[in-house]
């Protein structure tokens, strides 16, 4: 079969609330969040893009790889993350048959995760791709078309979590070696054992 481009979209859009720093801008590894995913999708996935919300300028200005990126800014953030989602589906080129999406929540996703996701799209049926590892699924999610349209259709007070959940039946599920995939950075704990993880990699 012929394999189309599958764009990346990283949501960054948060004003980080619990965290008081901007959670793209927090560093692991020495790189902030944000540049690690944008290393982890560049060169798997075409376009990369993040979106931006609250405190736009700053994070521009503290990422090393703004030439693997393309930024896009949701105006009206507070309305929370799907808007921020939907403002990125909006702007794919139309070359784009699928999609892989994460918060910057995740940022140690591993390569071999999305190659796996990749291959698992490709070589099957299915409409979304999510990973999973040791029982528990995460992200990022690959969707393709018919799940972006549903997306796009959403209210702002809708759920992708809904679609996902209406196209489990059309899901594949790509068992990973992969921790990071569940590794939410919600607050300071969260941000302590996710460098501890880290460290054990």
């Amino acid at each position: 079969m012929e394999l189309y481009p599958i764009a990346a979209v990283i949501l960054a859009g948060g004003a980080s609330r619990r965290m008081q720093f901007p959670k793209a801008l927090l560093t692991i590894r020495g790189e902030t969040f944000l540049d690690n995913l944008i290393r982890t999708f560049h060169g798997e996935c075409e376009p990369v893009i993040a979106v931006l919300g609250h405190e736009t300028d700053r994070i521009r200005s503290g990422i090393r790889l703004k030439d693997q990126v393309e930024f896009v800014v949701n105006p009206r953030p507070e309305r929370g993350q799907l808007t921020s989602l939907q403002c990125a589906l909006a702007a794919l080129p139309l070359r784009c048959e699928a999609v892989m999406f994460t918060p910057v929540d995740y940022p140690v996703i591993q390569r071999s995760t999305v190659i796996a996701l990749k291959r698992g799209i490709y070589s099957s049926d299915a409409v979304l791709a999510i990973p999973r590892h040791n029982g528990r699924r995460g992200h990022p999610v690959c969707a393709t078309r018919p799940v972006i349209q549903e997306l796009l259709a959403l209210p702002e007070d809708g759920s992708a979590r809904d679609v996902i959940h209406a196209n489990r039946n059309r899901t594949v599920y790509v068992d990973v070696d992969d921790p990071g995939i569940a590794s939410d950075v919600d607050d300071q704990e969260a941000y302590r054992r996710l460098q501890a993880l880290a460290e054990q990699q």
